[in-house]
């Protein structure tokens, strides 16, 4: 397969045929953001004044405490706290905060730098996927070979398909996306079904099979997010 500077993470993520391939991407685009972000990029003001004003979502914020320094990811926050009292908060302005601030305390809620950072990547990828699988056949075959799409991503790939394919091939694509997906939720629902029978005092002394980790699997096929993702919720679930 002819490969370039812009293929090579698509071959990347696509080569391992374990999993979601988009949540791979995904992963290594957040593992990359948060470790620039915590690091090099620390000091550099022209992105301390986006981060400031975007902020963190508490995903990520918890990821960039597993990548950086106490003192790199507190240096961050200093100046993110110093933004909102400024601008949101008006400290030492006389008033109380008006629709405008308000309105940025509602965006600030909703917004996240390595978020934002991510989405931009993953769509620049998903025209690389898009290209490839319309002219290379060995990625086609390779993109039909993936074990699992998880909902999300699966979403997302059709939505964005719909400019980013040519109308001739979208169905095509369409299919093949959906059979991947199928290939993997049909027998995760069975599996899921199967372990609820297993609570049947009628399946006393019977094997688990495959069905003992249905409930984590359905949960990432469903999320795109792996148990153990986020420990805080996980535990409020019962589920670590």
């Amino acid at each position: 397969m002819k490969e370039d500077i812009c293929t090579i993470p698509i071959n990347e993520v696509f080569e391992p045929r374990e999993g979601c391939p988009i949540c791979r991407m995904r992963d290594m685009l957040e593992n990359r953001i948060t470790e620039y972000i915590t690091g090099s990029a620390m000091m550099e003001p022209d992105v301390r004044i986006v981060t400031n004003r975007t902020g963190f979502c508490y995903d990520h914020f918890a990821m960039m405490l597993t990548k950086g320094s106490r003192l790199s990811n507190a240096l961050i926050l200093e100046s993110h706290l110093k933004e909102i009292q400024k601008n949101i908060l008006r400290a030492g302005q006389k008033g109380a905060p008006g629709k405008k601030e308000l309105q940025a305390a509602q965006e600030l809620d909703k917004s996240c730098f390595v978020c934002e950072q991510v989405q931009w990547g993953m769509q620049h990828m998903f025209g690389t996927i898009y290209s490839l699988w319309q002219s290379e056949a060995e990625f086609r075959d390779l993109y039909n070979q993936q074990p699992c799409l998880c909902l999300p991503h699966y979403t997302a790939l059709l939505s964005g398909a719909v400019k980013g394919v040519h109308r001739r091939n979208y169905e095509a694509f369409a299919q093949a996306t959906t059979d991947i997906v199928l290939r993997y939720a049909q027998p995760l629902e069975k599996d899921v079904t199967y372990f609820c029978s297993m609570f049947d005092y009628r399946s006393k002394g019977k094997d688990w099979g495959t069905s003992k980790d249905a409930i984590e699997r359905a949960i990432h096929f469903l999320t795109s997010r792996k148990v153990g993702w986020n420990k805080q919720e996980d535990n409020k679930l019962g589920i670590l």
